[in-house]
């Protein structure tokens, strides 16, 4: 857990300084920017108020996607700029042949299941098996499309023994890397589809998402949002048809949100060049270090989720700020947080 420092209320992390009060435990629903991100931010509302230009806002978006892909593993040119994670994994589940059969986790976070569920009408199949049976189901099915860490609960999909079951059946693969980019270290290449979104653990302005597409697979997807920023040079196929698409998955970008690619592009390239399983050890520790406290099993995750009843009362009441999901409390530890909150969780959890 080294790395960390905490001066009155402002917090040094990795070589960034941040803001967060103690008891921030909620990066699971948001992250907590970097301090010279805000300053980036804020000095691009002050252009905008003063007349932006939109060019400028096309780099920060390039800058977002190549780092995104870094920290995922996969090579930029397969990267696709998009809104959100339902929008892109509805691209991808749009492009599903009828009848296709698709497998997907309980309790999976629906932004993944139900843009499959939505093409039910095409008779697009699409069934719930428990985390740990994934692997062994894989046979029979088309895609699978599953978390590589759970929103729910912190669970870490069995990534080793779904790409062994994947590439003997030949099902594709469908992977959100939301709740685990920016904590846990991802070499994600041989996915058929990387999906995630830019706020949560990567610390930036909700707005952004982007969609890895291997080689194999982008022939697959017809750019149902093709636009202006889908062509090579925007700004030489603006206007007028014939279609003119990118060669590379850039086809299937939508144009940049604006403060969201500022952020993204201050915080991202950061992220991409920190030493991951340093990272991962800081997070894990802490979150660890809380369960062992209340007398429970490590989980090796950055996310914990308790089942306490009266507890989200005590945690409020002692300044924690968190979740709760499927009735139970999550707690979500990032680089920002210190020693120092897991003694107001264990405070709070371990008082009668």
């Amino acid at each position: 857990m080294a790395g960390v420092g905490t001066v009155d209320s402002m917090r040094t992390a990795f070589g960034k300084t941040f803001d967060n009060d103690p008891g921030f435990l909620n990066t699971a629903s948001i992250g907590v920017p970097p301090r010279d991100a805000v300053e980036e931010l804020t000095a691009a509302v002050e252009r905008w108020r003063t007349g932006a230009k939109i060019p400028d806002y096309g780099d920060h978006g390039d800058i977002a996607k190549q780092a995104w892909a870094r920290i995922v593993g996969v090579p930029a040119e397969t990267v696709a700029l998009g809104g959100s994670v339902a929008q892109l994994v509805g691209l991808v589940a749009s492009n599903l042949p009828d009848g296709a059969r698709v497998l997907v986790v309980k309790q999976e976070f629906t932004s993944v299941a139900f843009p499959f569920a939505a093409q039910e009408h095409r008779g697009v199949k699409v069934s719930e098996v428990d985390g740990a049976a994934l692997a062994s189901t894989v046979d029979g099915h088309d895609l699978v499309a599953v978390s590589v860490v759970q929103s729910v609960d912190g669970t870490i999909a069995d990534l080793d023994a779904l790409r062994d079951a994947a590439k003997a059946t030949g099902a594709r693969v469908l992977l959100d890397v939301s709740q685990a980019a920016g904590w846990l270290p991802l070499d994600l290449s041989w996915a058929d589809f990387v999906v995630g979104a830019n706020y949560k653990w990567l610390m930036s302005p909700k707005g952004a998402s982007w969609l890895a597409v291997a080689p194999g697979a982008l022939d697959s997807v017809t750019p149902h949002n093709a636009g202006w920023w889908a062509g090579e040079d925007p700004w030489t196929s603006a206007y007028g048809l014939p279609l003119r698409l990118a060669g590379t998955a850039r086809r299937l970008d939508v144009s940049p949100s604006w403060f969201a690619a500022v952020g993204s592009a201050a915080t991202l390239p950061w992220i991409a060049s920190l030493d991951m399983a340093e990272v991962r050890e800081h997070c894990v520790g802490l979150a660890d270090s809380v369960l062992a406290g209340l007398g429970l099993p490590p989980r090796g995750s950055a996310i914990i989720s308790l089942d306490m009843p009266g507890g989200a009362e005590r945690l409020t009441e002692t300044g924690v700020t968190f979740s709760q999901r499927a009735g139970r409390i999550r707690l979500a530890f990032h680089l920002y947080n210190t020693a120092e909150d897991v003694a107001l969780v264990l405070r709070a959890l371990r008082s009668e």
